[in-house]
């Protein structure tokens, strides 16, 4: 049974920074492709950025590129999502979601129906 358990999230005014963490067990996580996705209120679920299970390869929505950062420590079974410059509507929900097959296309690691297990998710409010 895989579990992942998303932290870090919180409340900032725009201009702001968090770093949310997502632990993950019951894989071998260096083996993993990892991402995050968000889901605001009355929004469907969007790709926010994920990463390959060396952390050779990030990918990132444009709505994040240059703002936010990926990253993982395999040591740690953890993946992190460091979000700079947040805005309003950066406000949501936020996932983690496990890839057993991360295959590494951009058009695939974006789809959320590609990911087998996902967190509980995480608030993130951005206040103007």
């Amino acid at each position: 049974q895989v579990q992942l358990v998303e932290s870090g999230g919180g409340s900032v005014q725009a201009g702001g920074s968090l770093r949310l963490s997502c632990a993950v067990s019951g894989r071998t996580f260096s083996s993993l492709g990892m991402g995050w996705f968000r889901q605001a209120p009355g929004k469907e679920r969007e790709f926010v950025s994920a990463i390959s299970w060396s952390g050779g390869r990030t990918y990132y929505a444009d709505s994040v590129k240059g703002r936010f950062t990926i990253s993982r420590d395999n040591a740690k079974n953890t993946v992190y999502l460091l979000m700079d410059d947040l805005k309003p509507e950066d406000t949501a929900i936020y996932y983690c979601a496990v890839d057993q097959r991360f295959g590494g296309n951009y058009a695939t690691v974006r789809k959320a129906d590609q990911y087998d297990y996902w967190g509980q998710g995480t608030q993130v409010t951005v206040s103007s």
